[in-house]
Protein backbone atom coordinates (compact mmCIF):
# COMPACT_ATOMS: atom_id res chain seq x y z
CA UNK A 1 0.00 0.00 0.00
CA UNK A 2 1.16 3.69 -0.63
CA UNK A 3 -1.81 5.50 0.51
CA UNK A 4 -1.64 7.84 3.42
CA UNK A 5 -3.94 6.39 5.78
CA UNK A 6 -4.43 7.65 9.08
CA UNK A 7 -4.93 5.21 12.46
CA UNK A 8 -5.31 6.02 15.85
CA UNK A 9 -4.34 3.16 18.23
CA UNK A 10 -6.13 3.61 21.56
CA UNK A 11 -5.43 1.95 24.77
CA UNK A 12 -2.65 0.69 27.24
CA UNK A 13 -2.49 0.61 30.79
CA UNK A 14 -0.10 -2.97 30.98
CA UNK A 15 2.90 -4.50 29.06
CA UNK A 16 0.30 -7.12 27.94
CA UNK A 17 -1.55 -3.89 26.23
CA UNK A 18 1.19 -1.28 25.32
CA UNK A 19 3.35 -4.07 23.24
CA UNK A 20 0.52 -5.73 20.93
CA UNK A 21 -0.09 -2.03 20.46
CA UNK A 22 3.04 -1.33 19.59
CA UNK A 23 3.55 -4.12 17.38
CA UNK A 24 0.51 -3.45 15.44
CA UNK A 25 1.95 0.17 14.53
CA UNK A 26 4.85 -1.79 13.15
CA UNK A 27 3.28 -3.78 11.24
CA UNK A 28 1.59 -1.21 9.64
CA UNK A 29 4.42 0.89 9.05
CA UNK A 30 6.15 -2.11 7.53
CA UNK A 31 3.58 -2.27 5.28
CA UNK A 32 2.95 1.48 4.72
CA UNK A 33 5.83 3.64 5.61
CA UNK A 34 3.54 6.91 4.47
CA UNK A 35 0.62 5.74 7.46
CA UNK A 36 0.05 8.37 10.03
CA UNK A 37 -0.24 6.40 13.46
CA UNK A 38 -0.98 8.50 16.57
CA UNK A 39 -2.04 6.72 20.03
CA UNK A 40 -3.93 7.76 22.96
CA UNK A 41 -3.02 6.25 26.34
CA UNK A 42 -4.19 7.00 29.90
CA UNK A 43 -1.86 9.73 31.59
CA UNK A 44 0.43 8.14 34.27
CA UNK A 45 0.20 4.63 32.67
CA UNK A 46 3.49 2.44 31.08
CA UNK A 47 2.37 3.59 27.58
CA UNK A 48 3.32 7.41 27.94
CA UNK A 49 6.97 5.98 28.17
CA UNK A 50 7.07 3.07 25.82
CA UNK A 51 5.15 4.32 22.94
CA UNK A 52 7.78 7.33 22.46
CA UNK A 53 10.52 4.85 23.03
CA UNK A 54 8.92 3.19 20.04
CA UNK A 55 9.34 6.14 17.77
CA UNK A 56 5.95 7.46 17.86
CA UNK A 57 3.89 10.37 19.06
CA UNK A 58 0.91 9.34 21.87
CA UNK A 59 -2.04 11.63 23.66
CA UNK A 60 -2.89 10.97 26.80
CA UNK A 61 -6.23 10.78 28.79
CA UNK A 62 -6.78 11.62 32.29
CA UNK A 63 -9.50 8.42 32.57
CA UNK A 64 -8.72 6.00 35.23
CA UNK A 65 -10.34 2.66 36.10
CA UNK A 66 -13.24 2.23 38.57
CA UNK A 67 -12.27 0.91 41.83
CA UNK A 68 -14.63 -2.34 42.86
CA UNK A 69 -13.94 -1.11 46.92
CA UNK A 70 -15.86 1.62 48.11
CA UNK A 71 -13.16 4.42 47.82
CA UNK A 72 -13.28 8.28 47.14
CA UNK A 73 -11.15 7.70 43.84
CA UNK A 74 -14.67 6.43 42.12
CA UNK A 75 -15.94 10.13 42.54
CA UNK A 76 -13.29 11.55 40.82
CA UNK A 77 -13.79 8.49 38.32
CA UNK A 78 -16.93 10.27 37.00
CA UNK A 79 -15.18 13.55 36.08
CA UNK A 80 -11.73 12.17 34.72
CA UNK A 81 -14.02 10.04 32.02
CA UNK A 82 -16.18 12.89 31.20
CA UNK A 83 -12.76 15.04 30.52
CA UNK A 84 -11.25 12.08 28.68
CA UNK A 85 -14.69 11.65 26.52
CA UNK A 86 -14.24 15.35 25.51
CA UNK A 87 -10.37 15.12 24.64
CA UNK A 88 -11.74 12.16 22.84
CA UNK A 89 -14.00 13.45 20.87
CA UNK A 90 -11.14 16.59 19.99
CA UNK A 91 -8.26 14.60 18.78
CA UNK A 92 -10.83 12.78 16.36
CA UNK A 93 -11.92 15.65 14.94
CA UNK A 94 -8.36 17.01 14.63
CA UNK A 95 -6.82 13.99 13.47
CA UNK A 96 -9.69 12.47 11.33
CA UNK A 97 -9.01 8.75 11.34
CA UNK A 98 -9.59 6.30 8.42
CA UNK A 99 -9.70 3.63 11.10
CA UNK A 100 -9.61 3.30 15.07
CA UNK A 101 -8.13 0.89 16.84
CA UNK A 102 -8.83 -0.37 20.36
CA UNK A 103 -6.34 -2.82 22.40
CA UNK A 104 -7.88 -2.77 25.52
CA UNK A 105 -6.98 -0.63 28.79
CA UNK A 106 -8.98 2.09 30.23
CA UNK A 107 -8.08 4.87 26.56
CA UNK A 108 -10.07 2.67 24.28
CA UNK A 109 -13.59 3.29 25.53
CA UNK A 110 -13.61 6.91 25.38
CA UNK A 111 -11.65 6.84 22.01
CA UNK A 112 -13.75 4.47 20.07
CA UNK A 113 -17.01 5.82 21.40
CA UNK A 114 -15.54 9.04 20.05
CA UNK A 115 -14.88 7.87 16.69
CA UNK A 116 -17.81 5.51 16.49
CA UNK A 117 -20.09 8.69 16.95
CA UNK A 118 -18.49 10.55 14.25
CA UNK A 119 -18.83 7.49 11.78
CA UNK A 120 -15.06 6.60 11.76
CA UNK A 121 -14.66 2.86 11.24
CA UNK A 122 -13.00 0.94 14.70
CA UNK A 123 -11.31 -2.04 15.09
CA UNK A 124 -10.85 -4.32 18.32
CA UNK A 125 -8.44 -6.65 19.43
CA UNK A 126 -9.82 -9.17 22.03
CA UNK A 127 -6.68 -10.68 23.45
CA UNK A 128 -8.81 -12.48 25.96
CA UNK A 129 -11.06 -16.03 26.11
CA UNK A 130 -13.30 -13.93 28.44
CA UNK A 131 -14.17 -10.29 27.04
CA UNK A 132 -14.57 -7.96 29.16
CA UNK A 133 -17.81 -5.74 29.33
CA UNK A 134 -16.28 -2.15 27.99
CA UNK A 135 -15.39 -4.79 24.72
CA UNK A 136 -18.64 -6.42 24.43
CA UNK A 137 -20.38 -3.16 24.55
CA UNK A 138 -17.71 -1.35 22.06
CA UNK A 139 -18.11 -4.32 19.60
CA UNK A 140 -21.91 -3.52 19.04
CA UNK A 141 -20.14 -0.48 16.87
CA UNK A 142 -16.95 -1.74 15.65
CA UNK A 143 -16.71 -3.21 12.30
CA UNK A 144 -13.92 -5.87 13.02
CA UNK A 145 -13.12 -7.61 16.17
CA UNK A 146 -9.36 -9.56 15.88
CA UNK A 147 -9.62 -12.44 18.54
CA UNK A 148 -7.12 -14.71 19.35
CA UNK A 149 -9.12 -17.54 20.92
CA UNK A 150 -11.70 -19.70 18.92
CA UNK A 151 -15.15 -19.81 19.68
CA UNK A 152 -15.91 -16.30 20.31
CA UNK A 153 -19.26 -16.08 19.11
CA UNK A 154 -20.03 -16.34 22.30
CA UNK A 155 -19.08 -12.94 22.91
CA UNK A 156 -19.63 -11.05 19.18
CA UNK A 157 -21.25 -11.03 16.24
CA UNK A 158 -19.68 -13.81 14.52
CA UNK A 159 -19.74 -12.54 10.68
CA UNK A 160 -17.61 -9.46 12.36
CA UNK A 161 -14.73 -12.20 14.26
CA UNK A 162 -11.60 -12.72 12.52
CA UNK A 163 -8.95 -15.31 14.21
CA UNK A 164 -5.47 -13.52 14.37
CA UNK A 165 -4.23 -14.30 17.60
CA UNK A 166 -2.52 -11.69 19.76
CA UNK A 167 0.36 -9.50 18.72
CA UNK A 168 3.88 -9.88 20.03
CA UNK A 169 6.95 -7.78 20.14
CA UNK A 170 9.14 -8.33 17.10
CA UNK A 171 12.00 -9.10 18.79
CA UNK A 172 11.24 -11.91 20.90
CA UNK A 173 10.59 -13.66 17.84
CA UNK A 174 13.88 -12.99 16.07
CA UNK A 175 16.47 -15.96 16.78
CA UNK A 176 18.55 -15.51 20.08
CA UNK A 177 22.19 -17.59 20.34
CA UNK A 178 21.60 -19.61 23.63
CA UNK A 179 24.87 -19.08 25.15
CA UNK A 180 25.31 -16.18 24.78
CA UNK A 181 22.42 -15.21 26.38
CA UNK A 182 23.68 -16.96 29.24
CA UNK A 183 26.58 -14.78 28.96
CA UNK A 184 25.24 -11.82 28.74
CA UNK A 185 22.48 -12.09 31.74
CA UNK A 186 25.53 -13.23 33.72
CA UNK A 187 23.86 -16.67 34.00
CA UNK A 188 25.55 -20.50 34.22
CA UNK A 189 24.42 -22.01 31.12
CA UNK A 190 24.98 -25.82 32.80
CA UNK A 191 22.34 -24.94 35.53
CA UNK A 192 18.58 -25.29 34.96
CA UNK A 193 17.10 -22.18 34.46
CA UNK A 194 13.57 -20.55 36.27
CA UNK A 195 12.49 -17.61 34.87
CA UNK A 196 10.23 -15.56 36.91
CA UNK A 197 7.90 -12.88 35.58
CA UNK A 198 4.70 -11.34 37.12
CA UNK A 199 4.29 -8.62 34.82
CA UNK A 200 5.80 -5.17 34.13
CA UNK A 201 4.78 -3.73 37.29
CA UNK A 202 4.88 -7.36 39.70
CA UNK A 203 2.65 -9.36 40.91
CA UNK A 204 3.31 -9.70 45.16
CA UNK A 205 1.68 -13.53 45.40
CA UNK A 206 4.27 -14.59 42.84
CA UNK A 207 7.09 -12.71 44.41
CA UNK A 208 6.11 -14.07 48.08
CA UNK A 209 5.72 -17.69 46.68
CA UNK A 210 9.82 -17.27 45.42
CA UNK A 211 10.26 -15.31 48.85
CA UNK A 212 8.40 -18.37 51.41
CA UNK A 213 11.29 -21.49 49.30
CA UNK A 214 14.06 -19.21 48.26
CA UNK A 215 16.27 -20.92 50.90
CA UNK A 216 15.16 -24.31 48.53
CA UNK A 217 16.45 -22.83 45.45
CA UNK A 218 19.38 -20.99 47.02
CA UNK A 219 20.49 -24.26 48.44
CA UNK A 220 20.53 -25.88 45.20
CA UNK A 221 23.52 -26.60 43.07
CA UNK A 222 22.04 -27.55 39.83
CA UNK A 223 19.28 -24.44 39.44
CA UNK A 224 18.98 -20.78 38.76
CA UNK A 225 16.30 -18.61 39.54
CA UNK A 226 15.84 -15.21 36.91
CA UNK A 227 13.42 -13.18 38.63
CA UNK A 228 11.78 -9.91 37.51
CA UNK A 229 9.99 -8.74 40.63
CA UNK A 230 8.22 -5.81 38.99
CA UNK A 231 9.00 -1.84 40.19
CA UNK A 232 6.12 -1.65 42.64
CA UNK A 233 7.92 -4.18 44.44
CA UNK A 234 11.81 -3.61 43.84
CA UNK A 235 12.71 -1.24 46.64
CA UNK A 236 11.31 -3.66 49.56
CA UNK A 237 12.93 -6.77 47.71
CA UNK A 238 16.01 -5.73 47.88
CA UNK A 239 16.42 -4.03 51.24
CA UNK A 240 14.52 -8.16 52.31
CA UNK A 241 17.43 -9.96 49.78
CA UNK A 242 20.70 -7.44 50.74
CA UNK A 243 22.15 -10.34 53.37
CA UNK A 244 21.52 -13.29 51.61
CA UNK A 245 23.87 -14.83 48.94
CA UNK A 246 22.02 -14.52 45.97
CA UNK A 247 24.94 -16.54 44.03
CA UNK A 248 22.02 -18.18 41.99
CA UNK A 249 19.62 -15.93 42.13
CA UNK A 250 19.28 -12.37 39.98
CA UNK A 251 16.57 -10.57 40.70
CA UNK A 252 15.80 -7.23 38.96
CA UNK A 253 12.86 -5.26 38.81
CA UNK A 254 12.26 -5.43 35.02
CA UNK A 255 13.89 -7.39 32.24
CA UNK A 256 14.71 -5.49 29.24
CA UNK A 257 15.96 -8.00 26.97
CA UNK A 258 12.90 -10.89 27.13
CA UNK A 259 14.14 -12.42 24.14
CA UNK A 260 17.26 -13.32 26.06
CA UNK A 261 15.14 -14.38 29.13
CA UNK A 262 13.23 -16.40 27.60
CA UNK A 263 16.15 -18.32 25.48
CA UNK A 264 17.51 -19.34 28.95
CA UNK A 265 14.82 -19.95 30.61
CA UNK A 266 13.73 -24.29 30.96
CA UNK A 267 10.03 -23.39 33.32
CA UNK A 268 8.69 -20.08 33.04
CA UNK A 269 6.63 -18.54 36.23
CA UNK A 270 4.18 -16.51 35.20
CA UNK A 271 0.73 -14.48 35.28
CA UNK A 272 -1.91 -15.38 32.47
CA UNK A 273 -2.27 -12.24 30.89
CA UNK A 274 -3.38 -12.82 27.35
CA UNK A 275 0.04 -11.28 25.86
CA UNK A 276 2.22 -13.23 28.46
CA UNK A 277 0.27 -16.52 26.51
CA UNK A 278 0.68 -15.53 23.40
CA UNK A 279 4.67 -15.52 23.51
CA UNK A 280 5.00 -18.51 25.69
CA UNK A 281 2.99 -20.25 23.24
CA UNK A 282 4.88 -19.12 20.16
CA UNK A 283 8.15 -19.66 21.97
CA UNK A 284 6.97 -22.87 23.20
CA UNK A 285 8.14 -22.56 27.29
CA UNK A 286 6.97 -24.88 29.59
CA UNK A 287 4.93 -22.80 32.22
CA UNK A 288 3.59 -22.62 35.17
CA UNK A 289 0.23 -20.31 34.95
CA UNK A 290 -0.43 -18.09 38.27
CA UNK A 291 -3.83 -16.05 36.85
CA UNK A 292 -4.13 -12.32 38.64
CA UNK A 293 -7.32 -11.93 41.12
CA UNK A 294 -7.68 -8.45 40.23
CA UNK A 295 -9.00 -9.06 36.73
CA UNK A 296 -12.33 -7.80 35.38
CA UNK A 297 -14.56 -11.43 35.23
CA UNK A 298 -11.35 -13.34 36.47
CA UNK A 299 -10.21 -13.72 32.65
CA UNK A 300 -6.89 -14.93 33.29
CA UNK A 301 -8.32 -18.17 35.04
CA UNK A 302 -10.00 -18.17 31.82
CA UNK A 303 -6.71 -17.84 29.86
CA UNK A 304 -4.90 -20.47 32.29
CA UNK A 305 -7.45 -23.20 32.04
CA UNK A 306 -7.76 -22.93 27.89
CA UNK A 307 -4.42 -24.12 28.12
CA UNK A 308 -4.50 -26.18 31.80
CA UNK A 309 -7.72 -28.70 30.02
CA UNK A 310 -5.56 -29.54 27.00
CA UNK A 311 -2.14 -30.17 28.83
CA UNK A 312 -0.48 -26.95 27.43
CA UNK A 313 0.38 -25.51 30.75
CA UNK A 314 0.32 -26.01 34.67
CA UNK A 315 -1.79 -23.63 36.97
CA UNK A 316 -1.48 -22.62 40.56
CA UNK A 317 -3.98 -20.54 42.24
CA UNK A 318 -2.93 -16.87 43.74
CA UNK A 319 -4.01 -17.85 46.95
CA UNK A 320 -1.67 -21.11 46.98
CA UNK A 321 1.11 -19.62 45.55
CA UNK A 322 3.15 -18.97 48.47
CA UNK A 323 2.85 -22.75 49.42
CA UNK A 324 2.68 -24.90 45.83
CA UNK A 325 4.73 -22.15 43.21
CA UNK A 326 8.16 -23.25 43.78
CA UNK A 327 7.44 -27.01 44.62
CA UNK A 328 5.40 -26.85 41.29
CA UNK A 329 8.44 -25.07 39.15
CA UNK A 330 11.46 -27.56 41.00
CA UNK A 331 9.09 -30.71 39.94
CA UNK A 332 8.67 -29.84 36.61
CA UNK A 333 12.36 -28.27 36.18
CA UNK A 334 13.62 -32.01 37.22
CA UNK A 335 10.60 -33.82 34.90
CA UNK A 336 12.15 -33.45 31.34
CA UNK A 337 9.72 -35.28 29.78
CA UNK A 338 6.41 -33.27 31.23
CA UNK A 339 7.87 -30.20 30.06
CA UNK A 340 8.80 -31.27 26.61
CA UNK A 341 5.01 -32.29 26.49
CA UNK A 342 4.22 -29.19 27.43
CA UNK A 343 6.43 -27.61 25.15
CA UNK A 344 5.14 -29.52 22.45
CA UNK A 345 1.06 -28.54 23.23
CA UNK A 346 1.84 -25.28 23.93
CA UNK A 347 3.19 -24.43 20.59
CA UNK A 348 -0.50 -25.61 19.18
CA UNK A 349 -2.09 -22.11 20.64
CA UNK A 350 0.72 -20.50 18.82
CA UNK A 351 -0.66 -18.01 16.32
CA UNK A 352 2.23 -16.37 14.32
CA UNK A 353 2.05 -12.98 12.14
CA UNK A 354 -1.28 -11.75 14.43
CA UNK A 355 0.30 -8.15 13.81
CA UNK A 356 0.75 -8.54 10.11
CA UNK A 357 -3.23 -10.17 10.00
CA UNK A 358 -4.70 -7.11 12.15
CA UNK A 359 -2.54 -4.81 9.99
CA UNK A 360 -4.51 -6.24 6.89
CA UNK A 361 -7.71 -6.22 8.22
CA UNK A 362 -7.03 -2.05 9.50
CA UNK A 363 -6.10 -1.68 5.56
CA UNK A 364 -9.38 -3.70 4.27
CA UNK A 365 -11.16 -1.10 6.84
CA UNK A 366 -9.73 2.02 5.64
CA UNK A 367 -10.18 1.22 1.74
CA UNK A 368 -13.52 0.54 2.19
Amino acid sequence: MGNKIKIIISGGGTGGHVFPAIAIGDALMRRNPAAQILFVGALGRMEMEKVPEAGYKIEGLPVAGFQRRLTFKNVTFFFKLAASMIKARRIVRTFQPDVVIGVGGYASGPVLKAAAAAGVPTLIQEQNSFPGVTNRILARKAKTICVAYPGMERFFPAPRIVLTGNPVRKKLLEPVDRREAFLKLNLDPEKKTLLVVGGSLGAGSINNGILEHLEDIMSLTDVQLLWQCGKYYWDDLKKQLSAKNLENVKVAPFLKNMEMAYAVADVVISRAGAGTISELALLGKASILVPSPNVSEDHQTKNAMSLVKEGAALMVTDRDAARQLVPEALSLLRNEAERQQLEIKIKEFALPDAAEKIAQEIEKLSES
